[in-house]
């Protein structure tokens, strides 16, 4: 049972575990004819058929799920499923209109790509548009009457077109290093936060449970206190940082021992006294 780790994990139960295994030799793309999510694709093949895919995509980005692991049948794909030499294909359902005669948008494409290049990386689905119903490779639901049971246009027209121009080329391009994948973008900036007036007020009346669970959240940001002559800000060693917590938890045992040795100090000269 291999699971793809760029989609969220939605496992369809009994049939991720009843269903028979497969060698997947195909990815085959569908619309489901319906706005809807990876997760709404998900509910709707847990509730109401006896049918699934292995996958689904909305139209948001990121938002692509996997129902069942790639090398267990999905029954999407009638005679794809799962053939009689334990072969078979990978289904993918992706977020339409309701006449499934929109394009895929951008982030689905790129889904799609991401995907196929792991398909072929996992399980060594071959970089070709397959030749025939059985042939190993990467197509689309109506390609092949043998992989609908009462034919289909699935997945439209516009997405045949993308998918022959624009989606199969990148998985090529992608899978042999001739486009790198899309570099993750920096994480922005934060800028400094000043306390407002109303920040300094509600942080005076804070609570001592308040003003703890604040300082447990500060590890290893304090240097600790010492009198080694020897230690300096920059020792890396993370002993010698502290939390929040810790260095008033140790401001105060200090103050209490000093009052301590304090009142010891005044008994001891009262009786000389």
């Amino acid at each position: 049972m291999a699971w793809y780790p760029g989609a969220t994990k939605m496992e369809l139960q009994p049939e991720s575990d009843s269903q028979q295994a497969i060698r997947p030799t195909q990815l085959i793309l569908h619309s489901i004819v319906a706005n809807w999510t990876a997760r709404r694709t998900y509910e709707f093949w847990r509730d109401s058929t006896n049918l699934e895919s292995h996958f689904g995509i909305g139209y948001g980005a990121r938002d692509i799920a996997q129902y069942i692991g790639t090398e267990t049948r999905a029954d999407a794909n009638a005679g794809a499923n799962r053939r009689s030499d334990g072969t078979g294909a990978i289904s993918v359902e992706t977020a339409s209109n309701s006449t499934a005669t929109d394009p895929w948008n951008a982030s689905q494409v790129e889904e799609l790509i991401q995907l196929g290049v792991w398909a072929h990386q996992r399980h060594g689905i071959p970089l070709r548009i397959c030749r025939t119903h059985s042939d190993p490779g990467f197509g689309y639901h109506s390609m092949f009457p043998q992989w609908s049971t009462s034919g289909t246009a699935c997945p439209g027209k516009a997405r045949i077109k993308q998918f022959r121009e624009v989606v199969f080329p990148g998985i090529v391009a992608r899978a042999t290093g001739k486009t790198p994948a899309p570099s993750k973008p920096a994480p922005p900036k934060e800028a400094p936060v000043t306390l407002s007036d109303a920040d300094v007020k509600r942080i005076a009346k804070a609570t001592a449970d308040e003003v703890w669970k604040v300082m447990a959240k500060a590890d290893g940001v304090y240097l600790a206190p010492t009198d080694d002559p020897q230690y300096s800000p920059t020792v890396t060693d993370p002993g010698h940082y502290w939390s929040g917590r810790t260095v008033f938890a140790d401001l105060v045992r200090r103050v209490r021992d000093t009052q301590k040795a304090l009142a010891e100090l005044v008994a001891a000269q009262k009786k000389e006294s």
